[in-house]
């Protein structure tokens, strides 16, 4: 294995990629906010046209510390602020949860607080450590959210899967009664538990799922194809995407120990859609990829909807 290689595979970066402040020392969530600047107000303001004239049921949402505007919602949106939607969080400091990274997105339309539940799970071999991303939107694009995000510690790939017998992600509206319905401590913790023991089921029945190589390559071909009839610059970049996907399944040190199977396949797109370099990286790009990885990878539920109906 080429000196290239092993380094590209083992310098892999956490999922969120730098965003965020560190607030490992954080002991409540009220602290966490000052440490991540995200110690701000939500004030809401009417909306006007060009010409002066009120504009009905909206209000603005702008920041207390700059008067930037977030959003433009309904006057039957109730504002929550960073303070509230975090607060019930702190309740999961008692059960030995940490926070560890907070920040906002998108200018502060979003901000979102990174928490790690403190039991180890070793599933096929490897140690998943589980996350807790809690969210808050202030643009009117969603209401709270609460997303379990495992992470396989050795190469820091998430493990994010569609399943169909757990949930990952639990939101609340923002209405009147948003805060009487996020969840609380008890709950959010029985309802990661319940993921996690899932998960671990559905790792267990990739891991029985032998794949060929032939069937590999057909696999990650669904993803890149490199027919002659593309247009050539779709298909070089296609074959230059397709190259690195390839590596990470039969090259990757992390997964040397792992059969041939849908587990190993699915690793090597997680890896390869956590990690790889895009074509060309946006402005937003490292943004856009963490969503994805709160809110669930569209290409590794692909990967993992096509494992299994290899079984």
């Amino acid at each position: 294995m080429s000196a290239n290689v092993e380094t590209m595979f083992y310098l892999r970066e956490k999922p969120w990629h730098g965003l965020g402040i560190r607030v490992g020392t954080a002991p409540t969530s009220i602290d966490a906010l000052v440490l991540a600047g995200l110690d701000w107000e939500v004030i809401q303001k009417d909306v006007y046209t060009e010409n002066g004239s009120l504009i009905a049921g909206y209000k603005i949402n702008t920041r207390s510390t700059d008067n930037a505007a977030l959003g433009i919602v309904s006057d039957r949106y109730k504002v929550v602020q960073n303070e509230e939607a975090f607060q019930f969080t702190d309740d999961l400091l008692g059960k030995g949860v940490t926070y560890e990274t907070a920040g906002a997105l998108q200018g502060g339309k979003k901000v979102w607080m990174l928490a790690r539940i403190p039991h180890r799970y070793i599933i096929a071999g490897d140690e998943i450590a589980p996350y807790l991303v809690v969210m808050n939107s202030h643009d009117g694009s969603s209401g709270i959210k609460v997303a379990m995000t495992p992470i396989r510690v050795v190469c820091q790939n998430t493990l994010n899967l569609a399943l169909d017998s757990a949930k990952r992600i639990w939101t609340a509206k923002h209405t009147e009664n948003v805060m009487s319905r996020v969840h609380e401590a008890e709950e959010t913790l029985g309802l990661a538990e319940r993921y996690m023991v899932e998960l671990g089921r559905g790792i267990d029945a990739l891991s029985k799922i032998r794949l060929t190589d032939k069937k590999v390559m057909e696999f990650m071909q669904e993803f890149f194809p490199v027919s002659l009839d593309l247009p050539e610059v779709q298909r070089k970049n296609n074959l230059r995407l397709l190259g690195d996907m390839k590596r990470r399944y039969w090259e990757a040190p992390d997964l040397s120990h792992v059969a041939k199977n849908a587990y190993r396949f699915v690793n090597a797109v997680s890896d390869f859609a956590t990690h790889a370099d895009p074509i060309r990286r946006t402005k937003n790009y490292n943004e856009n990829l963490f969503l994805r990885t709160v809110e669930g990878n569209p290409m590794i539920d692909k990967a993992y909807k096509m494992a299994l109906a290899a079984a």
